[in-house]
């Protein structure tokens, strides 16, 4: 057959499959309109009526507290035609004991007799609202710039100092010995410049309250620099391949990725689960901590040649992080101090 003719062949069989996909994402998204348009709104009705309860009622009747309870009311809420109901996931936590009576009123429920209900509604909207809260309050941190002029930001770096080295003095602010913590240059101001501040509250978060710790990853980071054994005792040991970052760049990217989960929702699951009512700053320092614990164990255990799988292997460390905390029922544990962070089933 002539290579013309085949050409021709091979793009009217593309041409006719790409039409073929074309028809089924539309009938998709015709039948997910007429789910989300008809038959869901139908099905909740039907189900109250067999039922007697809404579908608030339902979901805080049969499900436990946590991700899986607040992550449903949530979508109800949102789904919801009711502008009440719309308007309550965008309230100020001192509006929602408020937007709970009336959400009670307008489901024409007896705080009285469904007291549960109430209680329960009351701790998700908290979370909800307070979720919403942390998103701001972690955004602002990541877009208030290192300002050396700023005597609370120079206190801060300096306190990282001390808690990371502390029986080496620094010689002076400008100093070559940063990149000893693992800062790229002899300022580290400028390596705060993608997240702002937020990467410096987190460092030092680390740094006091599980000091152990963070200077267990900080001193194995730098190996075969500062341990013990000879260079030679410690290629044997084929440790060399397994560590060798900086600790500071590293804690600024592993910032990164934690924000990165916080904005797109992908936390939800965690912090709902770990913060009963309203989330907070610490909630999102303690899951830092832990997680740059767990790079480094995944660091190791991916037995990298050099630094430059670094994104590589940060971009599978964040697939399996993203895929556990697709289980509504799975949380990175936060407590204080961080070495006791673990993942647990609720």
């Amino acid at each position: 057959m002539p290579i013309a003719a085949t050409e021709s062949i091979f793009i009217r069989f593309c041409t006719i499959n790409t039409r073929y996909i074309s028809l089924l994402v539309a009938l998709t998204q015709f039948f997910s309109f007429l789910y989300c348009k008809f038959l869901w709104r139908t099905l909740k009705f039907v189900t109250r009526k067999l039922t007697g309860r809404c579908e608030l009622q339902r979901i805080c009747y049969n499900n436990k507290p946590g991700a899986k309870r607040t992550l449903k009311i949530e979508h109800s809420l949102k789904s919801s035609k009711n502008e009440v109901l719309q308007s309550a996931v965008a309230a100020s936590p001192d509006a929602v004991e408020r937007i709970v009576d009336e959400i009670l009123d307008l489901k024409r429920i007896s705080p009285d007799v469904n007291l549960q209900l109430g209680i329960s509604l009351q701790a998700s909207l908290f979370q909800i609202v307070g979720y919403r809260g942390l998103v701001a309050e972690v955004e602002k941190l990541r877009r208030e710039p290192y300002d050396c002029e700023n005597t609370d930001h120079e206190d801060m770096l300096l306190r990282l100092w001390k808690s990371l080295s502390p029986e080496v003095p620094l010689t002076g602010r400008i100093s070559k010995q940063w990149s000893d913590i693992g800062f790229q240059g002899s300022d580290p101001k400028t390596d705060f410049r993608g997240m702002g501040l937020l990467g410096l509250h987190n460092l030092l978060y680390f740094a006091e309250h599980d000091k152990a710790t963070a200077l267990q990853v900080l001193h194995d980071s730098q190996q075969p620099k500062h341990s013990k054994m000879t260079k030679a005792e410690w290629e044997k040991n084929s440790f060399d391949k397994a560590i060798g970052f900086s600790f500071a760049i590293v804690g600024i990217n592993i910032t990164e990725l934690v924000y990165s989960l916080l904005v797109s929702g992908t936390l939800k699951t965690h912090i709902y689960n770990v913060a009963p009512e309203m989330p907070s700053l610490v909630h999102f320092q303690q899951t830092f901590c832990y997680l740059m614990q767990e790079f480094h164990k995944f660091w190791i255990n991916e037995n990298p040649c050099d630094i430059m799988e670094f994104n590589r292997i940060r971009e599978k460390f964040l697939r399996r992080v993203t895929k556990q905390l697709k289980n509504p029922n799975m949380a990175l544990c936060p407590h204080s101090p961080a070495s006791d962070l673990h993942l647990i089933n609720l």
